[in-house]
């Protein structure tokens, strides 16, 4: 959560010196240099034809969909208020392993989760003035597109190594955001700043490769629906981050909501599936 939760701010950095599309081109190829490397370094071979197509929905959910419509609603959105949207997460994701695989957590469970994502939608309301903005059109689509790809890479995860599974769908994705890449570069401008930079390696190696590393270990090791809900911590970490990274200044709504869905974290972590 830690990884995660600095992705929002490091991508705000990133925007200082790349356009969107650059950004996450580039960021998608760095993360895939470094995987390739680790798994040509170690001798991995390739994955059994019957995983292909679920490194496929990891690659566009978590790959590719996720960084790409999260930084195109922060052009617009604060990191606090995005923060807090993407505290659905949780839900959609625990909702995708139900379907996926058969997951049935307790009524208890579903409790905790619901009241975690009403919480956040009645701050995504108050916060957009009674109404959505594109930005949380964004969010919302980059959440559905996120959990599948964590119910799938948490299966996946069952058969072989959770950092092989981002490590493949990353390579996957390589030749489209190697061309992706040389197209953004050629038409957005860039600016090589220290937050630009740093936010783009940030986002490339802690939030693309490393953190879904361990991710999906966890997801593995405790199942996917009780792993979803910690992801609950997220926003009140990256609230924290906002304030001290980028000098945000935070509603009141937000360090509530916060706190709210905390609280629903420690209810779903008490329950048994």
């Amino acid at each position: 959560m830690t990884a995660f939760s600095l992705t929002f701010p490091a991508t705000a950095w990133g925007l200082e010196g790349f356009g969107p599309w650059s950004l996450v081109a580039v960021r998608c190829v760095l993360a895939a240099l470094i995987a390739g490397g680790c798994l040509l370094a170690l001798r991995v071979p390739l994955p059994a034809r019957r995983h292909w197509p679920g490194l496929a929905v990891v690659a566009g959910g978590v790959v590719l969909g996720f960084p790409m419509l999260t930084t195109l609603a922060l052009r617009t959105s604060t990191t606090a208020h995005a923060a807090v949207v993407v505290g659905l997460l949780p839900l959609t994701t625990a909702l995708f392993s139900t379907l996926r695989v058969g997951s049935r957590p307790s009524r208890t469970f579903w409790t905790a989760a619901l009241a975690g994502a009403a919480a956040v939608l009645a701050f995504t309301v108050q916060q957009s003035g009674g109404a959505l903005t594109a930005a949380d059109a964004y969010l919302f689509a980059a959440l559905l597109v996120c959990a599948a790809g964590y119910t799938e890479g948490g299966r996946l995860a069952r058969a072989m190594p959770g950092w092989q599974v981002i490590g493949w769908a990353l390579v996957l994705c390589l030749p489209l955001a190697a061309a992706g890449a040389g197209l953004a570069l050629a038409h957005e401008p860039v600016r090589l700043t220290v937050h630009g930079v740093t936010g783009l390696l940030w986002v490339a190696a802690g939030s693309q490769f490393l953190g879904l590393v361990v991710w999906y270990r966890g997801m593995a090791a405790i199942g996917i629906p009780k792993a979803s809900q910690l992801q609950l911590a997220q926003p009140l970490l990256t609230l924290v981050w906002s304030v001290l990274l980028l000098g945000e200044h935070l509603t009141v709504a937000a360090p509530l909501t916060a706190a709210a869905v905390l609280v629903c974290i420690a209810v779903t972590q008490r329950t048994r599936g």
